[in-house]
């Protein structure tokens, strides 16, 4: 199953949340997140509204006073000490990840030091590590997205009157389709929105697809004569070669003058910062010297910034960038119970029909340090499931 974004009307946080809720998400795991993130005190409305005759779902969070702003390492540490799924930490900290990047770089700073202000409110992190939850949790295993309204005139941010977009939202944004106006309608795509679009797009939407259901979340502007809401479409992609398949970017590097674990440490560095696949492969240098390529298989929008992290945490003098084209076979994730325990399990849908199921490696290891149980005795567990 796949989900397109049709922010027709911007996006926002709230918005992608109650697009969700209109899928199917659990209104109660909604109101159970900020416990669940270490975020006490937080209140949880949710509300069936109109925006322009759509019938759609509102959600805000009431908030108790907090800090002015919060550093980075604030962030991870609240992902990362929360139950949700590796993948989904890792897809949050990525968000994270690139907006400190961003602010670090435009007001002059480090990233250790930038305080994120709208991207770190309660609200935000909510938004941002509920929204990429929600999507794992109803079987989204690929997020595409449309043409970006930006909206126009001024927008009050921590940093004063911003133009719109503002400078941040504009930097997370490079890559994708984007529009301007509609005239008057002030912002509609906010910091927390093009960070959800930059670490969950794959890039623009297939040409054919078939949907399967729609939804519908309320902008916090109820203007006049427009609906102000954010639709996403679940579908189905026809399992015909070429309609599952995407352009992407490959970045490859061939070094010899780095020692193993500092070449695997930049390989993780790479995949937590959004790559799609890093491979290290033997190769022959000049002068017969032993070396390894390092493979770096990335969206477009994210090539840029990936090329200048490589360049940074490798002794390569050089990364050379190939456009290629990617075969994704279609694919779902559920997650199930063994033992008391949830494991996230992957099935893809084969070429000619049938379906292949492979559980979460880490998933399994933990479940098994957790219970006493071998690896075998899990799987055997999920193979046994109906």
């Amino acid at each position: 199953m796949i989900a397109i974004l049709d922010p027709f009307s911007g996006i926002a946080g709230d918005m992608t949340l109650g697009a969700l809720l209109d899928l199917g998400l659990d209104p109660d795991w909604l109101r159970a997140l900020p416990a669940a993130l270490g975020l006490e005190g937080v209140g949880v409305r949710l509300e069936r509204v109109k925006r322009g005759e759509i019938a759609s779902w509102k959600v805000d969070f009431d908030i108790p006073p907090q800090p002015h702003g919060r550093h980075l390492k604030h962030l991870k540490a609240i992902v990362e000490a929360s139950p949700a799924p590796d993948h989904v930490k890792a897809k949050a900290s990525t968000a994270f990840e690139a907006v400190a990047t961003i602010e670090a770089e435009i007001h002059g700073t480090t990233v250790e030091k930038v305080h994120l202000h709208e991207v770190g409110a309660v609200d935000a992190i909510l938004d941002i590590v509920g929204s990429i939850w929600g999507f794992d949790l109803i079987g989204v295993s690929a997020v595409y997205c449309g043409t970006i309204a930006l909206g126009d005139g001024f927008v009050d941010a921590a940093h004063g009157r911003l133009a719109v977009p503002a400078p941040a939202t504009l930097r997370l944004l490079e890559g994708q389709v984007v529009r301007s106006g509609p005239e008057g309608s002030g912002e509609l795509t906010t910091p927390t929105g093009a960070a959800l679009v930059k670490v969950l797009s794959l890039g623009a939407a297939p040409e054919t697809y078939r949907p399967m259901k729609s939804g519908y979340g309320a902008g916090t502007k109820d203007p006049a004569g427009r609906a102000n809401v954010l639709r996403v479409i679940l579908a189905e992609l026809d399992a015909v070669r070429g309609e599952e398949s995407e352009t992407v970017d490959l970045l490859a590097a061939d070094i010899d003058d780095m020692s193993g674990e500092y070449l695997a440490s930049a390989a993780d560095l790479l995949r937590e910062a959004g790559a799609l696949d890093v491979t290290l492969l033997q190769t022959m240098m000049k002068k017969g010297r032993p070396g390894v390529r390092i493979e770096v298989l990335c969206r477009p929008a994210d090539a840029d910034r990936l090329e200048e992290l490589l360049l940074r945490e490798s002794s390569t003098i050089g990364v050379r960038r190939t456009e290629v084209r990617r075969r994704a076979l279609p694919r779902s994730e559920a997650s199930v119970e063994v033992f008391g325990h949830r494991v996230s399990v992957k099935t893809v849908q084969l070429p000619g029909g049938g379906e292949r199921a492979k559980a979460e490696y880490e998933d399994v290891r933990r479940v098994a340090r957790e219970t006493g149980r071998t690896t075998a005795d899990i799987l055997e567990a999920i193979a046994k499931r109906p």
